[in-house]
């Protein structure tokens, strides 16, 4: 019977390599048996393997495991595990070099694939040829690229060529929606949340996993107002300021989606897009809906897309107006939603060409010290306790649009 040995593996050994800070920790158990670790109070958590959590960090401890492909799909895997089963056999089943090295309880580098190596050449290359064999992979590479584009890295060639490969196969098609979404908004909460989509694209995955995205590049808008032209490289610039802007993956969300509605607008009226705002939203409710995403990314991705053009005219709006736009979008009851969709707003704003990027956005706080001083009104109990309920309605509105005009001098 082989000693048991334990190996810290996959992201942290990555990113202490690289230098970058990480908390969790993740450690492959060579030469045990479960009946092993439960009897030194290891707590069982695994389904489709064994893991286990120590008895005192709640750290993941996982049975060394080979994996063979047995369908289509995340899922369509047969897994064994067994004390004769190698850590380099368990690395050979992970997907890129850079995740495929542990670490020894003396701090010596165990990289049977070449991940020190590729860390040095800031490249993003799989382990083997089972790569094609989980087309979760393919979502994956694009996030790790996304997550440290800033350092350089890219995706290698021939990894690339492997996920085109995965694509054609059809397997990117059959995802969990679930795992989709789940990858996807990870990717929006890397620093470049950009080249996710980027890389998706790149390797043919962007039609099949966000066909409303896809559909954006190559669709022309009018040059006074977008100076790159094209709404797929507006859609990025777009999502790379809201990046800058906000860490919050709704805001994220919300800007990647808000222009969506123009792919839907027919080649006869380009460059124009005539009521793409309401079109997106509709589009928006589907996409949420195919990949369950939360409540929270769908309201507020609805209300940027159904108003984001209400929000960039407020400076010429009367005040009227400004309380209809602050009524439609519940700015009074949900004051940290309508501050998120201004956020999205000004990426959007911002997010046209090399010069718009730094540019001031006036609309935000306008609308901000507008809906303060609208939120502001109360109407004296004395005078309104014998009123019906409409009247008081309507005083209620009189009061406010004053205050909105004591604001922006209406």
């Amino acid at each position: 019977m082989p000693r048991m040995k334990i190996f810290l593996v996959g992201g942290a050994v990555r990113d202490r390599l690289l230098g970058r800070p990480f908390t969790e920790r993740d450690y492959v158990v060579v030469g045990a048996t479960p009946d092993e670790l439960l009897a030194l109070g290891y707590r069982p958590v695994g389904k489709d393997f064994p893991v286990f959590l120590h008895p005192r960090t709640g750290e993941q401890y996982a049975l060394a495991r080979t994996e063979r492909k047995t369908g289509t799909g995340y899922y369509g895997f047969a897994t064994r595990f067994s004390p004769d089963v190698t850590l380099e056999e368990d690395l050979a089943r992970r997907d890129l070099t850079v995740n495929a090295m542990a670490e020894d309880e003396n701090g010596g580098i165990i990289d049977p694939y070449g991940g020190r190596r590729d860390l040095e050449a800031r490249l993003l290359r799989h382990v083997s040829p089972a790569f094609v064999e989980d087309p979760l992979r393919v979502l994956r590479v694009a996030r790790f690229a996304a997550r440290f584009a800033p350092l350089g890295f890219t995706v290698a060639p021939e990894t690339l060529e492997l996920m085109r490969r995965i694509v054609a196969s059809g397997e990117v098609a059959e995802l969990v929606p679930e795992r989709v979404w789940v990858e996807t908004e990870r990717a929006l909460g890397e620093e470049r949340p950009t080249v996710y989509f980027d890389v998706l694209r790149e390797c043919g995955a962007l039609e099949v996993i966000f066909p409303e995205i896809a559909a954006l590049h190559g669709v022309p808008q009018p040059e006074k107002w977008h100076p790159e032209i094209d709404t797929g490289l507006h859609t990025m610039q777009v999502l790379d300021v809201a990046a800058g802007l906000s860490r919050d993956t709704t805001v994220r969300f919300a800007a990647l989606v808000h222009d969506v509605g123009k792919g839907l607008t027919p080649r006869s009226e380009w460059p124009r897009h005539i009521g793409h705002e309401e079109a997106g939203a509709r589009l928006i409710e589907g996409i949420c809906a195919r990949l369950r995403a939360p409540n929270e990314h769908r309201e507020l991705a609805v209300l940027v897309a159904r108003h984001h053009a209400r929000v960039h005219r407020a400076a010429e709006a009367r005040a009227g107006t400004l309380l209809e736009l602050l009524e439609v979008t519940d700015a009074f009851r949900r004051a940290e939603r309508f501050e998120r969709m201004l956020l999205a707003c000004e990426a959007d704003a911002r997010g046209r060409g090399p010069d718009r990027r730094i540019a001031p956005y006036p609309q935000a706080d306008l609308l901000r010290r507008v809906r303060d001083a609208a939120a502001a009104v109360r109407l004296d109990p004395a005078t309104t306790a014998r009123e019906p309920g409409a009247i008081i309605a309507e005083r209620m509105r009189a009061a406010r649009i004053a205050a909105i005009r004591s604001v922006c001098g209406d």
